[in-house]
């Protein structure tokens, strides 16, 4: 993997960078400077995951002394999104930070925003590239799709069927890992078989829960799933814990360590495999933040509460960290 490297460049390390945001912000109330709001927007609000990045990026709103409106729809659903952006717009805020449902249908109300004079990034998801000023990754996307598989055929072995479980079939960044994942497993492990295109739960454990009864019925030989959305191996690990199937069929996939643990002590779930999304919610903010005082993102420094991260050749796509793997032997270690 690439080596992992910094975002905030030119600015102060750690603890004074922050002393000095918060300081600039205090002071700027006397003086009649504009207060700054960045809003963060996930793909939709309610569930773990998001509920997690919603804290970091809460927490780097009160270090920085400045506004963070950490908002989104109650579905992942696209037009919601354009229909609150259209209104954030209005209210003239300072930046933009979406996670896109879609990434093609949130392009139009994203060129409005720019043209406001609104500084526009996409984080967690990728938007359309022409858009963003910039691009706040969780992890390498070819290394995160490639490790999912290692992991399925870890517990299921080399060969055999196996199904894919996402969240919505539109999202870029879980299309992203599957396409990584599927283009590596065709030459690395040639004799897994896919028993079906990629079955989408719409970020519902649920869902999830259900589709993989419903595959656990339709292909009797069924030995592995790879799920992708934090929601999906948890809805799935339900699934093979309620049919005993633990020694069967092998769970792998996104997932928070406290929402795996039950899962994990049984086998239902084998690994869940993620970032901390506090941390992601935090680096999306100070980008956001430095960017909108002209600083830009460079290698070398370490972001304050994040760590060291990788910032690419086009100066605008960031990548926070390699993920890590949640086991039973190790998940009460981590409080997300």
């Amino acid at each position: 993997m690439k080596r992992i490297l910094t975002v905030l460049g030119v600015l102060m390390i750690g603890s004074a960078l922050f002393a000095m945001g918060a300081n600039e912000q205090s002071s700027s109330s006397g003086s009649g400077k504009k207060d700054i709001t960045i809003v963060v927007m996930p793909k939709l609000v309610g569930i773990p995951y998001f509920n997690a990045s919603e804290k970091g990026a809460v927490q780097a709103g009160k270090d920085l002394g400045i506004t963070v409106n950490y908002t989104g729809p109650t579905t992942a659903d696209a037009a919601d999104q354009v229909r609150m952006l259209e209104d954030l717009i209005t209210k003239g805020v300072d930046a933009i930070c979406v996670a896109p449902n879609n990434a093609q249908a949130l392009t139009p109300v994203l060129m409005k925003a720019k043209r406001a004079g609104i500084l526009v990034l996409d984080w967690d998801t990728p938007a359309d590239p022409s858009v963003v000023d910039y691009s706040v990754h969780q992890i390498d996307d070819k290394q995160f799709g490639e490790h999912n598989w290692d992991l399925l055929v870890k517990y299921m072995g080399t060969s055999g069927d196996y199904a894919i479980l996402t969240g919505g079939l539109s999202a870029a960044n879980l299309n992203s890992w599957l396409d990584y994942g599927l283009a590596y497993a065709k030459t690395k492990y040639p004799n897994l078989h896919l028993v079906t295109d990629r079955v989408p739960t719409d970020e519902k454990q649920q869902l999830a829960y259900q589709k993989t009864l419903d595959l656990i019925k339709a292909y009797p030989n069924l030995k592995g799933l790879v799920c992708v959305s934090t929601p999906a191996p948890i809805g799935a690990a339900q699934a093979v814990q309620e049919k005993g199937m633990q020694n069967k069929v092998a769970v792998v996939g996104s997932a928070l360590p406290t929402d795996s643990g039950p899962y994990l002590e049984d086998g239902s779930l084998k690994t869940a495999t993620l970032w901390d999304p506090a941390k992601l919610g935090y680096l999306t903010v100070c980008v956001a933040y430095n960017a909108l005082k002209g600083q830009k993102p460079t290698d070398g420094m370490d972001v304050p509460n994040v760590g060291k991260i990788t910032v690419l050749s086009d100066g605008r796509t960031i990548i926070m960290g390699p993920p890590s793997d949640f086991l039973k032997e190790n998940y009460k270690n981590f409080a997300f």
